[in-house]
């Protein structure tokens, strides 16, 4: 099957922070298996990135950081289609076309603009507000028919699928409808320090997750040091052992165990002897994705060539998508 006869799928990743196992599992880990059966389009989201202040040397850095994690875990560029946001200018081009069709009552519920809001309610800015109608421009400009989200990203793809059907409506069908793609066990990882948080690059301590970096002995000291619930049996209850669940809910995904083998696996075994041997395999697990990343940190060029070779091919979809919606709102093209 080509190209042309392929459903399309986009999604992206922040360049914010250290990456970690559960933007592997979450998102990195999906693109690779994507990438066989779609047209896949993957981006490093820059723009989404400074809706929240940004060390300029840090943002080059960790973009240019998850482009190579992108190849580090094989996605392979002949393959998918690998971009940076800022390097298409429609993205904000149909973001701000697309403000100009959302009611401001649907922003004001997104969920993900209240909790990041409420952690700095000194330094509130629009392009935070104003985050899922950019992010509905990323998705629609590529006629995505599958987008791989986690549960904070439902609401955001909602709306985007709102726009979408609120556009068509209006101006003659343009649009494709997206769906959600997602992995039930791994779409939310926790924190390692506590359970109730999603894992999350921005973490105030390092100790709440696992870099895809770190050494060995930092992911088993991270894990060793995890926390864990009342009682010593490993059992998986999101309810009542939140954080045992999640554990075993890395465990399952890095081993490609079910949740129910490994709780027969670990009947009558402590919490020590399970943490030791989930140290163990992340540390085989990563260990292939680390000396891939140090490879391609040392040929930076070959990198930037890939992401400008994305962008051309990205530029082309999105420009005529940007185009069609341009003639069909009354400019002038």
């Amino acid at each position: 099957m080509n190209d042309m006869q392929k459903q399309r799928v986009l999604s992206g990743v922040q360049p914010s922070g250290k990456l970690h196992i559960g933007n592997y599992l979450g998102a990195i880990k999906q693109f690779v298996s994507l990438q066989n059966d779609y047209d896949a389009y993957f981006c490093i989201v820059d723009e989404h990135a400074i809706t929240v202040p940004q060390e300029p040397n840090d943002l080059r850095a960790n973009t240019i950081a998850v482009a190579i994690a992108y190849l580090a875990a094989g996605i392979d560029p002949k393959k998918a289609t690998i971009f940076i946001q800022s390097h298409v200018p429609a993205h904000t081009q149909l973001g701000w076309i697309l403000n100009t069709m959302t009611p401001l009552g649907e922003l004001e519920r997104m969920t993900q603009f209240k909790e990041k809001s409420a952690k700095n309610q000194e330094a509130i800015y629009a392009g935070l507000f104003n985050y899922p109608t950019l992010m509905a421009a990323d998705i629609l400009l590529y006629d995505a028919t599958y987008v791989p989200v986690g549960e904070d990203q439902f609401q955001h793809l909602e709306l985007t699928r709102s726009l979408a059907k609120r556009f068509n409506n209006r101006f003659g069908d343009t649009f494709v409808i997206p769906q959600a793609f997602t992995h039930k066990e791994t779409t939310r990882i926790m924190a390692l320090d506590d359970p109730s948080k999603k894992m999350s690059k921005s973490a105030e301590s390092e100790a709440s997750y696992i870099a895809l970096l770190d050494a060995p002995d930092v992911i088993r000291k991270k894990i060793k040091t995890a926390v864990t619930d009342s009682g010593s049996d490993i059992h998986y209850d999101e309810t009542e052992k939140p954080a045992v669940a999640n554990l075993l809910r890395i465990f399952a995904a890095f081993s490609d165990q079910s949740l129910t083998a490994l709780e027969k696996n670990y009947t009558g075994i402590g919490y020590a002897d399970f943490k030791n041997d989930l140290a163990d395999l992340l540390i085989n697990k990563l260990s292939p994705f680390q000396a891939a990343y140090n490879d391609l940190s040392r040929d930076k060029d070959t990198v930037l060539s890939i992401l400008e070779d994305g962008a051309e091919k990205a530029n082309i979809i999105a420009n005529a998508t940007l185009l069609e919606v341009k003639q069909k709102i009354g400019f002038i093209v």
